[in-house]
């Protein structure tokens, strides 16, 4: 009877590490989900500021009579408005659940939390930088363009304060999900720190 029971408490024990297993797993794979996330919208975020600098803009710029100085300021504002996400991406690259600690990882979420936070006061410095920069450029030294307040001044403006209403509306989208995404990997990782305990 004696053997039975230690029979019995062996698998048990095989089924608890088993199961033990198996919930780490799931967690590790919930967590990476929500990394993977969060990854692809930086990166997505990256290409589409990329393809705005290196085709959108300049095919404005080829098109319309917009000085080169306005174009050169805003351009480099732009390229100087993505640092944040690069540091990002290169934060989020280190992110592996595999090789490293839940506490390792946990401060390397407290730093890419950390530079989102600065990356909206940076965002908000560049942009009104280079709207600033481009407006003073054209309206004061542009000679080619002659500003009259017409029905096309308007019309810009009218489209500029639409694209600014949408821009808010995706971002704020994007940073609820975001906001989601974050919460979803730091209880993961609390998750995953009991095990390792």
């Amino acid at each position: 009877m004696k053997t039975s029971w230690n029979a019995l408490d062996k698998r048990l024990e095989e089924t608890e590490i088993v199961n033990m297993r198996i919930v780490k797993e799931m967690i590790t794979q919930k967590t990476k989900s929500a990394y993977d996330r969060i990854m692809g919208l930086n990166i997505y975020t990256l290409v589409v500021n990329l393809l705005i600098i290196s085709l959108v803009f300049p095919y404005i710029f080829m098109n319309t009579p917009i000085s080169t100085t306005s174009f050169v300021i805003v351009e480099a504002l732009i390229l100087i408005g993505l640092t944040p996400h690069i540091k990002k991406i290169s934060l989020l690259s280190k992110f592996n659940l595999d090789s490293k600690k839940s506490n390792e990882l946990s401060r390397l979420l407290l730093r890419y939390k950390q530079t989102c936070c600065n990356e909206s006061l940076w965002t908000i410095f560049c942009v009104t930088l280079a709207f600033a920069g481009f407006y003073i450029s054209e309206l004061c030294f542009n000679t080619k363009a002659a500003y009259v307040l017409d029905n096309r001044v308007w019309l810009v403006v009218g489209l500029t304060l639409l694209t600014f209403a949408l821009a808010f509306a995706i971002g704020w989208i994007q940073r609820r999900r975001h906001a989601q995404q974050m919460l979803e990997i730091e209880q993961g990782l609390k998750e995953l720190q009991e095990f390792e305990s």
